[in-house]
């Protein structure tokens, strides 16, 4: 599967694209020395007394990149914002019922970020080049907040980088 270029539009289904780019809003800010791109994504982590909390995720590329292994939040969104300076691989599907046939592959450029909707589905972590750091905005909070799907071998799909 060739991965295709990710753009908010592209995306718009399955969340947003983390970006500092003109469609965001901008905010001069600390005496005009800073340009704040404000509000870039809708955080939702509210459910069932769901707060919000930021980690560090490392994650090491797949060799070959196949995709297998799908999640969901039910409970609130996820943001994945690179701190490496590398592109990445993004695997989603519409919330609902997983439906492998619905599957789309987006590289993110370095400079961009995603942030999934609650209940979408996502692959893991799919650095390109070499193992990666991501900062991760998530809910931390009561309830069963994730589901995961596994392809059988049959079913799973080789990803382009």
């Amino acid at each position: 599967m060739a991965p295709e270029p990710l753009t908010a539009e592209a995306f718009a289904p399955f969340g947003e694209v983390i970006e500092a780019s003109e469609r965001a809003e901008q905010i001069a800010i600390n005496y005009g020395m800073t340009t704040r791109f404000n509000d870039l994504a809708a955080v939702d982590v509210g459910d069932d007394k769901g707060r919000a909390i930021l980690s560090i995720f490392r994650g090491r590329p797949l060799s070959p990149p196949v995709l297998r292994v799908f999640e969901r939040h039910p409970l609130g969104s996820q943001a994945f914002v690179p701190l490496s300076g590398r592109p990445f691989l993004v695997a989603v599907a519409p919330a609902g019922a997983f439906d492998p046939a619905a599957i789309r592959l987006f590289r993110a450029a370095p400079h961009q970020g995603v942030n999934y909707a609650k209940g979408v589905w996502h692959h893991f972590l799919l650095p390109l080049g070499a193992e990666s750091d991501f900062l991760v905005i998530d809910r931390a909070g009561p309830g069963d907040n994730l589901d995961e799907i596994e392809l059988g071998p049959e079913a799973a799909i080789l990803a382009e980088a």
